[in-house]
């Protein structure tokens, strides 16, 4: 962890074990009161649907909503992956950084919530 604020997120309800599964980044936009999650395809692949849960249950207290996004270095990476990147999450691409993808769901951008 090259940067690790850990009072920040017991603040939003977090407390991560430090066997946990953390994703690669975790980003507080406050402006939301969101959190995104954010995985490096290179690192360990993308946010699929069993990473999805595994960070939905390691977040499951946040007191701030949850933003699900796999990050790649080009389309080129991303589209070897397509098939395994979960619904209501985001794709951001290096080499378009001001851009981002949404895999469809009820919303644009934003968390969702468990009914």
């Amino acid at each position: 962890m090259g940067y690790f604020e850990e009072s920040l997120l017991v603040k939003l309800g977090v407390e991560v074990e430090t066997h946990g599964k953390m994703p690669d980044v975790v980003l507080h936009y406050p402006d939301r009161n969101w959190l995104l999650l954010v995985e490096s395809v290179t690192s360990h692949g993308p946010v699929d649907g069993k990473r999805h849960a595994e960070l939905a249950k390691l977040f499951a207290k946040s007191k701030a909503g949850l933003v699900y996004v796999t990050a790649f270095p080009n389309r080129s990476v991303m589209s070897r992956y397509l098939g395994e990147i979960a619904w209501e999450t985001e794709v951001w691409v290096a080499d378009a950084p001001s851009h981002l993808i949404h895999f469809n769901g009820e919303r644009f951008l934003g968390p969702y919530t468990s009914q």
